[in-house]
């Protein structure tokens, strides 16, 4: 008994379009939850350490200030800018010098001297060595802390409408590259015949077109998405030519040119191989095509690994062949899913021994990519902390759930092209070799004539033959989808379509996630140079000027109590416990220990016996020294003290 797929729907004739609109609903609705929660690219070099720490406060003006990186990166002119209080360049206005040494990567600018006391900001902007932008800042003082008019954007290099436009052009890119190498494979491997087919083509020359198009529109956004965030930018030529001299830029530029062979390929491919019919010929022309496509795909495939995650970390020179093959079977694979998927809909009959060759394909590439991800992630990820600690890791486990779900389609899509074959079989293998001629697309354009009868108007004989030819395609699309198995087979290739659209999306998040292992390593670091935190301080004072209604307490929040920025709240009571407005209050810092110090701190009035004050900044951790001065009249006063640990 031949079991039979359950029906997507009433009407074959259908079941394309709902097909159609299945994939594009999946992707619309993926892309749109990626869109609406992702913001810029996350950073995938990440500042580690600096020199003055982050909210210090230093009794001389330094010479240099130096900031620490987790990876490599690229900086130029204006990379790292040190403002004044008045927003004023402080440092030198000269490049960044490199002062990395070993695998610590350092880089640092030049102070103008004779610098006044005040708050200062440093402002860093770079590229990381995997070709993602990455910007920041801090604050450091000199003698003590001071107000400043520093305004810095406060949205994130990479980010905004340029953002989102490049990243959907990565989206994109990634598409077109599966399309064109895995249509072209499964042509070449699989279905020879199918270089004559409408649909194989146009699958192919859209995979192209997508691909070219995503490129440049990468190339020309390239310097506005790691600067400025200006869509005019675009054509700046100075821009684009400081883009051109980068590694992404020298990759995007590469990949058209190699876009450019892929053209000729493909004209080879659809053009003289698809009208040869010596076999030894063909079979020639084949190898060739194998060969030169191969070298072209692999080429694509390694502007991806040149600038990318690969191309950065360890074992480089490794990674990045790894990361070639890893592109090339995944194109092999979901582009030849894909095509199969548009081979089963829209085309006459597919032989069953194009089939069973994708079949091998698909085998042999899911091989690969478990040797080539295993690797990959324990190069990106390196412990299970990281795996399941960080979004790298959180996505790298959603993309092998997703693996396991497309296998297990694909292994009923094996068991239905089991039975198709035993059926081609069973009927005297009408299907065993791919000989026919390709019929026209959507059966609906028919070409050739037949010479016409005595007396018969030529252009009417034309006429009725394509009438006749469309009447005799139609009854074989009605017999191809009344078939079960063929039906099946068609369902279940839908259904690893769809996981695959899924698949490709999470992959190409991978590509703009930091690593695992990055994220955790500058983590480390910055837990490292960062003293520990104790929490909110709570203090409650007792005080007594010796006037009239002169008694009271005096109850200080500092938060979040630890060195850096902190929000200092002061309430004063009265003996009767109700809110008591005094006519000055102030607060002042001591660390007796390291000589730092008292550091005044003036907050406002927010309300009845409440002050408050913000940016309070501690510059190290220690046993600090609170004073509080209250007033109660113009002769009544007293200062109060305590004691107590921050950071």
């Amino acid at each position: 008994m031949t079991a039979t797929a359950p029906r997507l729907g009433a009407s074959p004739i259908r079941r394309p379009f709902a097909a159609a609109a299945l994939v594009a609903a999946l992707v619309s609705l993926l892309f749109g939850l990626m869109l609406a929660g992702a913001g810029p690219a996350s950073a995938h070099a990440a500042l580690t350490g600096s020199d003055p720490q982050d909210g210090a406060v230093v009794a001389t003006a330094p010479k240099e200030v130096t900031l620490t990186f987790s990876e490599a990166i690229a900086v130029g002119d204006g990379s790292i800018r040190v403002l004044d209080p008045s927003s004023k360049r402080a440092d030198t206005g000269a490049e960044p010098k490199d002062l990395s040494e070993g695998s610590t990567v350092r880089y640092g600018v030049e102070l103008h001297p004779g610098l006044p006391d005040g708050t200062y900001t440093v402002a860093w902007q770079a590229v990381s060595a995997d070709s993602h932008p990455i910007s920041g800042a801090f604050t450091f003082s000199i003698g003590a802390p001071s107000e400043t008019t520093v305004a810095l954007p406060s949205e994130e290099v990479g980010g905004g409408p340029v953002g989102v436009v490049y990243g959907i052009a990565r989206y994109a890119a990634y598409t077109g590259f599966v399309l064109l190498v895995g249509g072209a494979a499964f042509v070449l491997g699989c279905w020879p015949r199918g270089a004559s087919v409408r649909p194989m083509q146009r699958l192919v020359v859209r995979g192209w077109v997508t691909l070219t198009a995503a490129t440049l529109v990468m190339l020309l956004l390239r310097n506005p998405y790691t600067g400025s965030g200006k869509f005019a930018d675009a054509f700046d030529l100075d821009g684009l030519q400081a883009v051109l001299d980068t590694k992404p830029g020298a990759a995007l530029v590469s990949r058209l040119l190699l876009l450019g062979a892929a053209a000729l390929f493909i004209a080879v491919l659809f053009g003289t191989y698809a009208r040869r019919e010596d076999a030894v010929e063909k079979k020639d022309l084949t190898f060739g095509l194998a060969v030169g496509g191969g070298v072209v795909a692999a080429g694509i495939a390694a502007t991806w690994a040149m600038s990318e995650h690969a191309s950065t970390g360890l074992q480089a020179g490794i990674a990045m062949p790894v990361d070639v093959l890893h592109l090339l079977a995944v194109a092999a694979w979901l582009g030849g899913l894909v095509s199969l998927l548009v081979a089963l809909y829209r085309t006459p009959d597919i032989g069953s021994r194009a089939v069973r060759r994708f079949s091998r394909v698909a085998f042999g590439s899911v091989l690969v990519l478990a040797a080539t991800g295993i690797y990959q992630s324990w190069r990106q990820v390196g412990s299970w902390s990281a795996l399941t600690g960080t979004r790298y890791g959180q996505l790298l486990i959603i993309k092998v759930a997703l693996i396991a779900v497309l296998l297990a389609v694909a292994w009923f899509s094996r068991r239905w092209t089991a039975r198709l074959t035993d059926m081609a079989a069973a009927s005297g293998g009408a299907e065993a070799t791919d000989t026919a001629a390709a019929a026209p697309e959507d059966e609906e354009e028919v070409s050739g004539t037949e010479e016409a009868p005595d007396g018969v108007d030529p252009a009417r004989a034309a006429q009725l033959a394509r009438q006749r030819a469309v009447l005799t395609a139609t009854k074989r699309k009605r017999i191809r989808d009344a078939d079960p198995e063929r039906s099946g087979l068609r369902r279940s290739v839908l259904a690893e379509a769809a996981v695959a659209v899924v698949l490709l999306a999470v992959t190409t998040v991978l590509t703009s996630t930091e690593p695992g292992r990055t994220e955790e390593e500058a983590g480390a670091g910055a837990a490292a140079t960062a003293p520990a935190a104790t929490g909110p301080v709570n203090l409650s004072m007792p005080f007594d000027t010796g006037g009239q209604n002169g008694k009271g307490t005096v109850r200080i929040d500092i938060d979040p109590g630890r060195t850096g920025s902190n929000e200092l709240h002061v309430w004063v009571d009265g003996s009767d416990g109700k809110p008591m407005d005094v006519p000055e209050l102030k607060v002042a810092l001591t660390l007796e220990a390291q000589e730092i110090g008292p550091l005044p701190v003036v907050p406002d009035r927010l309300a009845e016996g409440h002050w408050s004050a913000s940016g309070v900044q501690i510059p190290m951790a220690g046993e600090w020294k609170v004073d509080v001065t209250v007033r109660t009249s113009d002769i009544d006063q007293v200062t109060i003290d305590e004691n107590v640990k921050i950071g």
